[in-house]
């Protein structure tokens, strides 16, 4: 790019892990002028090479560009990365819109959704799910809290990233929304998991029992996916054990904040707990198989 890419639709990109990367590639294909910022020089490197711009900071970024998406670990890193004092919010102007596609806590959500909004700036909630794959081939599902729109200003934009976009409500509910989406996937996994095991221990091939459900009323995305890495033993990551861990710990504590009982949860965040205790931390969330394996006394 010859030009500093400069309007609103100039967008900046922060945080290019295992995700945010190809979320960032798929943006810059889609023809838009991107900025990009994370503090790993590698991707930003990769990034550069494909035609993106680097920047030195998030409010150096956020000085470039009209929109800025965020695609970052946890609650304190969105924090740091909007509040701190290099962050978005440093570098920002009103009337400007930040999409985080990171997924936090609600509640943390709105508190940054009004901090934004004190300097004029709309923050989007608008976390994704679809894993490596989805977000490689462009078609994760974004589910989106606040402002209406802001969001339909930024939805070409989402589109370069997703298939299924939905604005959910105010601001926190695409939060809310995807700790509802890791809550039926975690505990999915564990269920199939289940599955797979008694299967091994009494005698019955894994496999052919995981081919008879996929025909049936038990057919799930997860039995499929996750249930042919089983079979394959193949644990490296597209979702991490502890991301899957800090996410279900964000739904406990929603779970917590606004009184819903999530017993099911409970006992799968504790689950993950101990796979990671057992050094599976970095492992893909389907590794929880292996605790279970090693509960029933299968090598």
């Amino acid at each position: 790019m010859a030009d500093q890419p400069t309007g609103p639709m100039a967008i900046g990109f922060i945080g290019l892990g295992i995700m945010g990367r190809p979320m960032a590639h798929n943006v810059l294909r889609a023809g838009f002028p991107l900025v990009v910022y994370d503090l790993q020089p590698e991707p930003v490197d990769d990034l550069a090479a494909a035609g993106a711009r680097a920047a030195d900071s998030p409010a150096a970024l956020a000085q470039q560009v009209g929109v800025v998406l965020l695609c970052l670990p946890d609650s304190p890193d969105v924090q740091a990365a909007l509040c701190g004092p290099q962050g978005v919010l440093a570098g920002a102007r009103p009337g400007q819109i930040v999409v985080d596609m990171s997924t936090i806590s609600p509640v943390v959500a709105r508190e940054l959704a009004a901090t934004a909004a004190a300097q004029g700036v709309t923050l989007l909630d608008a976390p994704v799910s679809g894993g490596q794959v989805g977000a490689a081939q462009g078609t994760l599902s974004i589910m989106v809290g606040g402002d209406a729109a802001a969001f339909a200003q930024v939805r070409p934009v989402l589109a370069a990233m997703g298939k299924t976009i939905l604005h959910i409500g105010a601001s926190g509910a695409g939060q809310v929304t995807k700790a509802c989406n890791q809550i039926v996937i975690a505990v999915t996994i564990e269920a199939v998991a289940e599955a797979m095991v008694l299967a091994a221990k009494a005698g019955v091939d894994p496999a052919q029992v995981r081919q008879a459900l996929l025909g049936g009323y038990a057919y799930s995305r997860v039995l499929e996916g996750h249930g042919e890495r089983f079979l394959a033993r193949n644990f490296a990551p597209g979702f991490r054990t502890r991301l899957q861990y800090k996410d279900l710990n964000i739904a406990m504590d929603a779970g917590r904040a606004y009184a819903a009982p999530l017993p099911a949860t409970a006992l799968v965040h504790q689950l993950y707990g101990a796979l990671m205790a057992r050094g599976g931390a970095e492992q893909d969330h389907s590794a929880l198989v292996t605790l279970l394996e090693e509960l029933a006394g299968i090598k």
